[in-house]
């Protein structure tokens, strides 16, 4: 029997439980020993990172004991945090930083080994993406050492860790291999380990700006010697690297606008020159966020697994591109294979992500779900289905945006009545929003919301000219591109105009705090912030400060990326300063709720207290939770579910309802 009720007041099963349990899934996968290893956030367990692996078709096995949180804080975002070398695990640990050692065929119980020293400052020396290195007795990775106190007090070195523990307690075991750049990926050793490739870049470019492939030499006594460049540039981002040979490089890199996969023969010219082998104005890769992220992986005889626009193919240099027959429309940047058997993670709109396998050793592909779906996933018909559009822009550009209509099939709107849709902003802003099954859209669209989540400018998967779209624009293009959506959505009688909300973390919570203060008359009602930037004017290193990036309120990595999205320092400072919603509160268009990690090193808690000091007695309704232990992004199950229910209770206090079963939040005006 379908029940007639106001959109927005519908009943649900899925609950924000239900969400937050979702709200981890598995990463990192690697074909090692013959298993397949993945990493695996754990909201229920605290929000750790656990080790497991699995033999195709067989159950999974945890390979760490309980307590163990396999996460990293390089460049604060954490990078790969493990790898298998000769039977043995090798992965860091959120505690202390260090990495350590346990071998796989012990008991799950028994504690791992550290092989690195204690640092002298919490988290003060920190590790990732580690691999292994020639002859088994040690693993490369990216050591990144805290210098000082202030945020930009970092230094990096790709370093050697023998496997034996004997730099556990002597920190001169550990060897400085290269220090090409100021940012670098692990090396990864040729197969005849007399080279080692890796990639590297300098502020103020971000690894999807430009970047540098090096080569060297492994020389005598286990180090590198001078590197030459072979790939990359000011305007070429090279965003991954494998070896093809003794003597040839496969770098996916774009000098054309597009990464596409390329090959270089390291003695056919000098300087060496990249081949494209399959030129395509498509993306093959993405934006290199996280140390260790792999967009293809070599099958052997001049075929190349690839993610074409996230989509699993086949790039074979005699026959083109061929998508591989799966249901699973996304795959995340994790690839890795051994012969014809290729291993990732996966997903679909009514799919959640999980660990995947698909065999091409045989004429019909084999696809085995490692980690089957959870069993307690709703029924499919509350699961919303996105329908890809595109919006036109101003200029012309093409807007591309996932829609989730309002599904249950319990319930239906009164005739005429439009629903109230969330524009969800995806973070980054060099970022892409999928269609993945999120439970936190469903939770919404459940409940007769819709949603959106537009691809604005300056997202990936559409070619550097479109994410440069966003070069020094912004808080203009994003923001014009939101509002374009949502208009268009009102105007073809998809969404109700007047109830449109905004919401989105990180980058996406400045779009957000950024469209609410606006200048025109204010398109949405109102908008959630989750860990946002609100004052750019410090949330970037400025050296003509004097201060030597000591007061900038975020991490190294990103403490010049404002340099490329709104301008130069110190010519552009008027733009920083204009820009920001912290300058504009008198202009807020509507309540606004922010929600915030108070361990958060990427958009520190300075950042969203500060707009919630500027509106305390302008009589605009907002609220703030802040939450303890959660860094950059939630982690924890009680945060996920807390977070979704003070949404739900704020858009209903705004649009004028109540939610059933939500404790409601208080505004303060």
């Amino acid at each position: 029997m379908t029940t007639i009720a106001l959109y927005g007041t519908w009943e649900s099963p899925i609950t924000a439980e239900h969400a937050a349990a979702a709200g981890g899934g598995p990463g990192w996968v690697e074909l090692a020993d013959g298993r397949v290893w993945w990493a695996e956030g754990r909201p229920l367990d605290g929000g750790r990172v656990a080790i497991a692996h699995a033999v195709p078709g067989e159950r999974p096995t945890d390979a760490l004991p309980p307590g163990w949180n396999a996460r990293n804080r390089v460049h604060e975002y954490g990078g790969k945090p493990f790898t298998v070398v000769g039977g043995a695990l090798v992965f860091t640990h959120w505690d202390d930083q260090r990495l350590y050692r346990k071998n796989h065929h012990m008991p799950a119980t028994e504690d791992p080994r550290p092989l690195t020293p204690m640092p002298d400052r919490r988290h003060g020396l920190r590790y990732a993406d580690p691999v292994a290195a020639p002859g088994g007795a040690e693993v490369w990775c990216v050591r990144e050492t805290i210098t000082g106190d202030a945020p930009t007090d970092v230094r990096r070195e790709l370093v050697a860790v023998p496997l034996d523990g004997s730099a556990a307690n002597d920190a001169a075991a550990v060897r400085v291999l290269a220090a090409s750049h100021r940012f670098m990926t692990s090396p990864r050793p040729s197969p005849d380990s007399r080279h080692a490739a890796w990639i590297g870049w300098n502020h103020p470019a971000m690894p999807w700006d430009g970047t540098e492939l090096c080569v060297a030499e492994v020389t005598g006594d286990g180090t590198f010697g001078p590197h030459m460049v072979t790939a990359g540039g000011p305007a070429e981002a090279v965003c991954q690297v494998d070896w093809d040979g003794p003597d040839r490089l496969l770098a996916m890199t774009d000098p054309d606008g597009w990464w596409n996969l390329h090959r270089i023969d390291l003695g056919a010219t000098d300087p060496p020159e990249a081949r494209n082998l399959l030129p395509v104005a498509e993306e093959l890769g993405g934006p290199l966020w996280r140390l260790g992220q792999c967009w293809f992986a070599p099958l052997g005889g001049g075929r190349h697994a690839v993610l074409r626009a996230g989509r699993l193919a086949v790039l074979d240099e005699a026959g083109g591109l061929t998508d591989v027959p799966c249901e699973l429309d996304w795959w995340a940047p994790t690839l890795s294979a051994e012969g014809g058997l290729i291993a990732g993670v996966a997903g679909g709109p009514q799919r959640e992500l999980g660990v995947i396998t698909v065999d091409l050793s045989t004429s019909l592909a084999q696809i085995v779900e490692v980690t089957p779906q959870p069993a307690g996933l709703p029924d499919a018909a509350l699961l919303p289905r996105p329908v890809e559009l595109r919006f036109a822009a101003a200029g012309g550009a093409q807007i591309p945006a996932y829609v989730y209509p309002p599904t249950n099939p319990s319930y239906r709107a009164p005739d005429g009545e439009r629903p109230p849709f969330l524009v969800h902003v995806h973070g980054g802003p060099t970022g892409h929003s999928n269609p993945v099954l999120d439970m936190a859209i469903a939770f919404f669209t459940s409940r007769g919301f819709g949603v959106v989540a537009p691809n604005y400018g300056g997202s990936t998967g559409y070619g550097r000219a479109y994410r440069e779209r966003l070069r020094e624009q912004w808080g203009v293009v994003d923001v014009e591109d939101c509002a374009t959506v949502a208009l268009a959505l009102a105007a073809d009688g998809v969404a109700d105009g007047n109830r449109m909300i905004i919401r989105g973390g990180s980058a996406g919570g400045w779009t957000t705090a950024a469209a609410l203060t606006a200048a025109g008359p204010p398109i949405f009602r109102c908008g959630t912030a989750m860990y946002p930037i609100i004052d750019l004017t410090r949330w970037v290193a400025d050296e003509a400060d004097g201060d030597g990036g000591a007061a900038v309120e975020t991490h190294d990595f990103e403490s010049h990326y404002l340099h490329s999205l709104i301008g130069p320092l110190p010519q552009a400072r008027d733009r920083y300063v204009d820009r920001s919603p912290i300058s504009h509160v008198d202009r807020m268009g509507g309540p606004i709720l922010l929600l915030q990690g108070l361990d958060d090193q990427i958009c520190p808690p300075v950042q969203a207290r500060r707009l919630v000091d500027a509106l305390d007695g302008t009589g605009i309704p907002h609220a703030y939770l802040a939450f303890e232990g959660e860094q950059h992004g939630f982690r924890r199950a009680e945060t996920i579910a807390a977070a979704l229910h003070a949404e739900l209770s704020f858009y209903g206090q705004v649009l004028g309802f109540d939610p059933p079963g939500v404790k409601p939040i208080d505004l303060t005006s």
